[in-house]
């Protein structure tokens, strides 16, 4: 006889033919600990991920910031166009957005960022681009 007092939620009941059908077999992650679980209980913890799954790339920063590291990381994001016309296209996209930066029409702390010289830009792209084609050369 069943259990006169036990009650199946439609949700419940749902979750047991869904297992039934198997339907969590094989999941991703199957067998493996919960990320951050077995350490010290943070009740932040949510939030400190999102925090970090939202800011990879600047997301999070105010624009003026990400400009700032954007700039920052300028040879590393020129290397990776394949022509000089992609990496002096970068340049002026980004000498633009320095240019509104710096007459206060982003958002953010105000910026002290100089333009770059395309010209600079490009001869470092190439002589880059030269020393890595040594290098593979050797």
């Amino acid at each position: 006889m069943e259990n006169p007092h036990w009650y199946e939620s439609s949700l419940d009941r749902q979750l047991r033919e869904a297992s039934e059908r198997g339907e969590f077999d094989n999941l991703p992650g199957v067998g493996k600990p919960l990320r951050g679980h077995g350490g010290e209980y943070d009740e932040d913890w949510w939030v400190k991920d999102y925090v970090a799954r939202e800011s990879e790339g600047g997301g999070m920063l105010p624009p003026s910031l990400a400009l700032r590291r954007e700039r920052e990381d300028l040879e590393r994001t020129v290397d990776r166009r394949h022509s000089e016309q992609d990496v002096r296209d970068y340049v002026a996209a980004l000498n633009e957005q320095i240019r509104k930066a710096r007459a206060g029409l982003m958002d953010g702390p105000p910026t002290l960022l100089r333009p770059v010289d395309v010209d600079d830009a490009v001869r470092g792209w190439r002589r880059r681009r030269a020393a890595g084609a040594r290098d593979t050369a050797s």
